[in-house]
């Protein structure tokens, strides 16, 4: 029997940009639609059907001289094939436990830096779907921003440690995941804040969130600015003077895309006045640290995504459109296809539909696809 490798194990050789050989057995759609990838990460896909009879269209291209890592959708088929290639004589092959699926799933916690308050900010990595969540924890007390649905891997890194959960705050009503901000604020008691522009149509008690807002974590102080173009309500945080959180607005290499409420013309010009007023306003040695990010070119070396705020503008693309109409065109003009689900996501964050959690999953399978390309 070939030997099994969790999805949090492959995590870290990926962030340490180690040299890894992955056959990935899905279908070629949705491997193409997206993949597993890292800095030194070599991925070959040959579906599962096509190896039904053996390993022969393969043979030529797994190497003899490193680990091999199977992959297929949700860890059952990877077995079969790894099975396959141990018995051929391979000798280091490892099947991905829960495949794709639980690829999605895992948060990676790095530790982006301290505060000058005291305290600490942390960056969850979502490395198979490229979201970006923040625990920001000073004096016994933490705020976690943009959680994810998967609330049990923050329980786990809070487990034992010296501070108790405050407030969940999302920056906008996202539409490519499931918050799991909410869940979390009334399973510990914290207060649960949201952008009110954005929370017109939920069905849930809120904190309202605006413009000039301060909220108090230990000696920290976590600011809103309201910061529209993604969504109407888009509020980004400034975090003890030193942080940007930017959303779903800036990235490190490209901008937020305006069009996932259908009102792309309406809120193109939003967009452009956050970007080029708003943020112009700000200290260019603010850390960025948005909620997604586009590609693994993007990650520093510890594995975390984050640029000064002086460096984006000076480098990220979306931010060197002088003339109005070419932004206007660029935004509404080069956006990739719509998330998966996303409707149906934006339902769920409303409080609207309350699909199991097998329905969840499925609907946040695939890449994140919140940045104008």
């Amino acid at each position: 029997m070939a030997k099994t490798i969790k999805v949090k194990e492959l995590a870290r050789k990926v962030i340490n940009h180690e040299e890894l050989f992955i056959l990935d057995a899905r279908n070629t759609d949705d491997f193409d639609d997206w993949k597993i990838e890292g800095r030194n990460v070599k991925v070959h896909n040959t579906p599962y059907f096509d190896l039904l009879e053996g390993i022969d269209p393969v043979m030529n291209v797994l190497p003899k001289d490193k680990d091999i890592y199977v992959v297929c959708a949700k860890g059952g088929s990877s077995e079969f094939v790894a099975d396959q290639i141990e018995e051929a004589g391979f000798t280091d092959v490892y099947s991905i436990e829960g495949g794709m699926k639980a690829w999605s799933e895992h948060l990676e916690p790095i530790k982006v830096g301290d505060l000058k308050s005291g305290g600490s900010i942390y960056q969850f990595v979502r490395i198979g779907k490229g979201c970006l969540s923040y625990l920001v924890e000073s004096s016994g007390e933490a705020a976690i921003i943009d959680t994810n649905r998967m609330i049990e891997q923050y329980e786990e890194f809070m487990s034992g440690k010296d501070f108790k959960l405050t407030a969940l705050l999302d920056t906008h009503l996202h539409a490519d995941h499931i918050s799991g901000g909410r869940k979390l604020a009334e399973k510990v008691g914290a207060k649960y804040y949201l952008p009110p522009k954005d929370a017109e149509e939920v069905n849930f008690h809120y904190e309202p969130l605006q413009d000039g807002d301060e909220i108090k974590v230990g000696n920290t102080v976590i600011r809103a600015l309201y910061s529209p173009g993604h969504t109407i309500g888009s509020t980004s945080f400034i975090v003890d003077d030193q942080y940007l959180l930017t959303g779903d607005i800036l990235f490190i290499d490209s901008i937020g895309r305006p069009d996932l409420a259908g009102l792309a013309q309406d809120w193109v010009g939003d967009l452009r006045d956050t970007l080029y007023k708003r943020y112009k306003e700000l200290a260019d040695e603010l850390l960025v640290l948005p909620a997604h990010y586009m590609g693994i070119n993007e990650m520093n070396d510890d594995g975390s995504i984050s640029e000064k705020l002086g460096v984006l503008y000076a480098q990220n693309h979306g931010l060197q459109i002088d003339s109005e109409d070419t932004f206007r065109k660029t935004v509404t003009e080069n956006l990739p296809p719509q998330p998966n689900s996303y409707q149906e996501i934006r339902q769920t964050n409303m409080g609207k539909i309350n699909p199991d959690l097998e329905e969840q999953r499925e609907m946040e399978i695939g890449p994140n696809r919140c940045a104008v390309r």
